[in-house]
């Protein structure tokens, strides 16, 4: 069951959701709208390796917008810092970012319980478009869980992250060879 707006509202008033900032104009049907961050990371390898740690550049979007190019990834994060220990919070483009041709996930929408910090964003385009820090990006939803003990909750690698993160995959590797 995903919550609606009085849902969300009720949640956030009982401090089962937490988003800060918060914005009730940014408050939705069933979502709440999360902001553009200014900070952005690009790969610098041509070759991505899941084994290896990724080099990256981290830069500012300028005050007149950042053109993204087809075939470049960004990772950006959102402005809001959002928590939830009672449900599972999932993110999606808008709408009208979408129909710009502007991807804002790759595949990595989906979020866990307990999760707490800002939104890590698969950014791509696929025509030349300009972006701004601030701009209403996506939009986060959250869906009713069944029963969630203490272990259930989120402690992996990305939790309170603040800016944009690079792919961790290359710390499981020793999985990866253990027949």
């Amino acid at each position: 069951m995903i919550l609606t707006r009085s849902g969300i509202k009720a949640a956030i008033e009982k401090n089962q959701i937490r988003i800060h900032p918060f914005n009730e104009e940014q408050l939705n049907p069933n979502s709440y709208d999360l902001r553009l961050g200014n900070t952005v990371v690009v790969y610098t390898d041509h070759i991505l390796d899941a084994a290896v740690k990724p080099r990256t550049r981290e830069f500012e979007i300028p005050a007149a917008g950042l053109l993204l190019t087809p075939g470049q990834l960004y990772l950006m994060a959102t402005v809001e810092q959002t928590e939830t220990s009672h449900f599972v919070p999932g993110i999606e483009g808008r709408s009208s970012v979408g129909r710009l041709g502007i991807s804002v996930h790759a595949t990595a929408g989906f979020g866990d319980v307990g999760f707490k910090g800002t939104w890590t964003l698969e950014v791509s385009a696929i025509r030349p478009v300009i972006i701004y820090a601030g701009m209403r990006i996506c939009q986060i939803f959250f869906e009713a869980c069944s029963e969630i003990m203490p272990g259930d909750l989120y402690v992996g690698q990305y939790l309170n992250q603040v800016s944009p993160k690079p792919s961790g995959i290359h710390r499981e590797v020793d999985e990866w060879h253990r027949g």
